[in-house]
């Protein structure tokens, strides 16, 4: 097995984890907010506990809304509210290899097609069974490759 194969298969255990999360809804007021409003707690008690004011707190809860917050600060607010920071990512496709073939597919449908437009051209115009062919094995080939060109 690759390195690149690996590594895939290690993200996507990875990001696995965090699939369930994408169904859980931001607070309207951001996490921030919420969870103080929720702890009791003021923004003077949570600046006391981040040695800031109570008008940062509230520039920070207004961030956090508007997501310009940085990662730096939500971790810092979350360890003033006795808690951890989680991030991560979740494939819009499901898992990085969904992504993978995905992109792969739509790469080889561009260059499959490409030819296909040139030969039809010469009068030589395959059937859509034979593209439909040449797309499967071109995207096989891509996905084997991985070349940076899939990205762009």
């Amino acid at each position: 097995m690759s390195e690149k194969t690996l590594s895939i298969r290690h993200l996507n255990e990875k990001m696995l984890s965090f699939e369930s999360l994408r169904q859980v809804p931001v607070p309207s007021t951001g996490w921030i907010k919420a969870i103080r409003l929720a702890l009791g707690m003021s923004m003077k008690q949570l600046g006391d506990r981040l040695s800031i004011t109570k008008q940062s707190i509230q520039s920070i809860e207004k961030r956090e809304k508007e997501g310009s917050i940085t990662i730096k600060a939500l971790r810092e607010l979350g360890e003033a509210l006795d808690m951890q920071l989680v991030y991560g990512f979740v494939p819009v496709d499901g898992s990085l290899n969904a992504l993978i073939d995905r992109k792969a597919v739509e790469l080889a449908t561009e260059i499959v097609m490409r030819t296909s437009n040139t030969m039809k051209l010469e009068n030589q115009e395959n059937s859509k069974e034979r593209i439909a062919e040449a797309v499967r094995e071109r995207a096989y080939d891509i996905r084997k490759e991985m070349p940076k060109m899939l990205w762009d």
